[in-house]
């Protein structure tokens, strides 16, 4: 059931998740927060994502990472301390810092085209994004679906780095 591609495997990682979504959570039974889910977004396109909190405090830890051939490849790893307003309620805010290293790389058929009439490699035969930074960050929840974005305010690398970081998501409260 859980072979074959990643892609299968997150949709059925998902279905799971939103089938446990249907329980009644309520902050009385327990301060502490367990969340888990999965999120699309730029530069990583897939992440799963594992949230820990106690009260309004919460850490998230998101990351995953594709390599299909030879430069051809995408890995993430971003981790989050925010702040919880309005934690009981369907509809939340989670204002935080962040910070990540993402890494993607993709063929290039003009480059390798390039370096194959030439005889040898002139220039790198794919392109390639890097970024590790740290930022500032919002969540918008509702029902489980969220909406992240983060602003870098500091890149420690950087190689044809986004301007603003975007993942969109779903998310379940386990506990």
């Amino acid at each position: 059931m859980l072979y074959g591609s990643p892609i299968k495997r997150i949709v059925l990682a998902m279905a799971l998740f939103t089938s446990l979504s249907f329980g009644d959570f309520s902050s009385e039974n327990t301060p502490w927060r367990l969340a888990a889910g999965a999120s699309a977004g730029r530069m990583t396109p897939l992440m799963a994502t594992l949230g820990l909190g106690y009260k309004n405090a919460i850490l998230y830890i998101e990351g995953l990472g594709v390599h299909k051939k030879e430069n051809d490849f995408w890995c993430g790893l971003r981790g989050n301390l925010s702040w919880t307003l309005f934690w009981d309620l369907p509809f939340n805010l989670d204002l935080g810092v962040s910070g990540g290293y993402e890494y993607a790389r993709a063929p290039n058929k003009m480059y390798q085209a390039l370096n194959e009439s030439n005889g040898k490699i002139l220039i790198y035969p794919y392109n390639y994004k890097e970024s590790a930074e740290i930022s500032l960050e919002v969540r918008a929840h509702l029902y489980g679906f969220y909406s992240q974005v983060a602003y870098p305010v500091y890149h420690f690398r950087k190689h044809d780095e986004p301007s603003l970081i975007w993942r969109m998501g779903y998310m379940v409260n386990v506990f």
